[in-house]
């Protein structure tokens, strides 16, 4: 029988072994709190990280990392981009060549600048590595609520059984053999979606959010088809797609994060507030200096780079962007 490995038993790993638990698939997952894992298996409830939802009796949760991968036939790594490295250099001398590995972070590694498969890659040479990304908020698949989803590898072969293990008929999985375009999209819209959660906090309107969303898209496309990926991936669900669900939701992090910033809370003060990684902190350094080295315009990622990390008031970051000099749309 498939088995499914989750390591890390965050949000949206939890979710994700939730539907396949459901779907009569064996899950494993592994953390590194026993306090989860107690919760998992005894509580039958991750309390931490998806309090009040049921967690089947086909998931088991493990303090050791060795027994929750060693039949497992994919291996899901559910921890943040910045934590996916010291992950696969932990797993890599306990893996068999047919398992395939997933990611489902959305990052680049700050400094190196380079994706998350690339890392992966780097450390784990010898299996298949496929990624799932798009607009899936872990409240909502845990609830069953419809949701899609795009799968990408540079072998398309093994994203087929991924999208063939994870399809539903409430969690819909798409392909693109665009694996730049689709981690490039996923990335970088959590950087806009930071941004829109501080005009939030500031107490600007829907126009101002509509016009961060849009001009955010127009970076998302500008880095990221300089970067190799095609346009077309961007207008679809890792880019356009989680876009929307992360600047408009307050199930979005980096939304709920930008509003405390807005509202004038210290970026530690506000990331403490939510109890989860905020990603779009770590992707606004990183891509603040990628596309400094690829000489490519991002006037929203610099302002935010300023707020964050140099003490900008963020209405000062707004007039800034507003009273550029004047250029065409396209």
């Amino acid at each position: 029988m498939l088995k499914v490995a989750f390591l890390g038993g965050g949000s949206f790993g939890s979710a994700l072994s939730i539907m396949l638990a459901k779907k009569g698939i064996n899950v494993n997952i592994w953390d590194r709190k026993i306090s989860v894992i107690d919760d998992i298996n005894i509580k039958r409830e991750n309390v931490k990280y998806l309090p009040k939802v049921i967690v089947p009796a086909g998931v088991t949760a493990f303090i050791d990392i060795e027994k929750a991968i060693c039949d497992s036939d994919i291996i899901v790594l559910s921890v943040p981009s910045h934590a996916i490295r010291e992950l696969s250099v932990m797993i890599s001398p306990h893996l068999k060549q047919n398992q395939i590995v997933v990611s489902i972070a959305k990052g680049i590694e700050e400094h190196s600048s380079k994706r998350i498969s690339q890392v992966i890659e780097e450390e784990i040479p010898s299996n298949p590595i496929v990624i799932l990304s798009g607009p899936s908020h872990a409240e909502e698949v845990a609830l069953e609520i419809p949701t899609t989803v795009v799968v990408t590898s540079k072998k398309m072969e093994y994203a087929k059984i991924v999208q063939d293990v994870f399809m539903t008929s409430k969690f819909r999985v798409y392909t693109n053999e665009d694996i730049i375009g689709v981690e490039i999209g996923g990335a970088v819209k959590n950087i806009i979606a930071l941004a829109a959660g501080v005009s939030d906090g500031i107490g600007y309107g829907d126009n101002s959010k509509a016009a961060l969303m849009t001009r955010g898209m127009s970076e998302i496309i500008k880095i990221g088809t300089v970067l190799g990926g095609k346009t077309e991936t961007f207008y679809g669900l890792t880019g356009m797609g989680d876009l929307i669900v992360t600047c408009t939701s307050m199930h979005s992090r980096n939304r709920r994060a930008g509003i405390l910033i807005g509202k004038g809370v210290p970026m530690e003060k506000a990331c403490e507030e939510i109890g989860m990684v905020v990603e779009g902190i770590k992707a606004t350094r990183a891509f603040y200096e990628l596309k400094e080295k690829a000489q490519v315009s991002m006037p929203i990622t610099d302002v935010l780079y300023k707020v964050l990390f140099e003490g900008k008031d963020p209405k000062d970051g707004v007039h800034e962007l507003m009273s550029r000099n004047k250029k065409d749309e396209v």
